[in-house]
């Protein structure tokens, strides 16, 4: 009886003591929680310090005009139609380009991905492309093409279906070979194989080329529309170099940035969707 009412009353004593470090809590390794409008912080902190440096008088305003000044010229430049015509030019220029070479991207890919012929007959040329520098073929595709804009919508084409191919490419060939033999055991069939097991196991690599090739079609947009180009925003900026119109190539740059900053964000939002199956960092 004495042993018994010892125990239950050094029961209750403890209870507590262990309670703390049954209820301790790891840390976690893990970003954290996604930051609202996070990708603008950066953008609108060189705004904050552009803005700053030119009210103290730092910048030279013939150099590098205040954030005010840009905003006003980019204001006239629109109400006179000028803006707005070249940047709808930019865009077609840019999205005919960036529709072939992505076309071409994953076509290519797929071949080569899925066959050991199609792999023996289009990666090597590929790579060797990849190997030239794509500017470098301006002269070379002047003189296939003209100098309109078929050889403009040409080169866009090409800067853009690299990175595609690469990417979804290697996502193919980095799928598990397990996943081949479980869909051999369960007998698909051969579109089966491709939209249960390729296509999922492609879609990340497709995403990061996809992102790089949007990125691609502008930086070459911006060369390629100083080189015989009547109008767009490369033509805007290279005509404003002659004048000395800093603030006009300020324009045509923030516009490139905006550009790519919305398009690589629209992309990032497909991605977070289509795979919102996986579990990463990320989200």
């Amino acid at each position: 009886m004495t042993t018994t009412t010892t125990t239950a009353a050094t029961a209750p004593v403890l209870a507590p003591v262990a309670a703390p470090a049954a209820r301790r809590r790891r840390r976690s390794l893990a970003p954290g929680r996604r930051l609202p409008a996070s990708r603008l912080i950066g953008p609108v902190l060189l705004l904050a310090l552009w803005a700053a440096a030119s009210a103290a008088g730092r910048l030279d305003p013939g150099a590098i005009p205040a954030p005010w000044t840009v905003l006003r010229t980019a204001a006239h430049l629109w109400t006179d139609g000028t803006l707005t015509t070249d940047i709808l030019t930019s865009l077609q220029r840019a999205g005919a380009g960036f529709a072939i070479g992505l076309t071409a991207g994953v076509v290519l890919a797929l071949v080569s991905g899925l066959s050991r012929v199609g792999e023996a007959l289009i990666d090597g040329s590929v790579q060797l492309n990849r190997a030239i520098p794509t500017l470098g073929l301006i002269p070379l595709f002047i003189l296939w093409l003209g100098i309109g804009e078929t050889f403009k919508v040409a080169i866009i084409a090409i800067v853009v279906y690299i990175p595609i191919y690469l990417n979804t490419h290697a996502a193919l060939s980095g799928i598990d070979h397990r996943f081949v033999e479980l869909a051999e055991v369960q007998g698909l069939s051969r579109l089966g194989f491709v939209r249960q097991i390729v296509i999922p196991g492609a879609l990340p690599g497709f995403f990061v080329g996809l992102r790089l090739g949007v990125t691609g079609s502008w930086l070459g947009l911006v060369v390629l529309e100083q080189i015989n180009a009547t109008s767009g925003l490369g033509y805007l900026m290279f005509q404003a170099q002659n004048y000395g119109q800093s603030d006009v190539i300020l324009v045509g740059l923030l516009v490139y940035g905006v550009f790519g900053l919305v398009s690589d964000s629209a992309v990032r939002i497909v991605e977070r969707r289509v795979l919102s199956w996986r579990r990463t960092l990320s989200n």
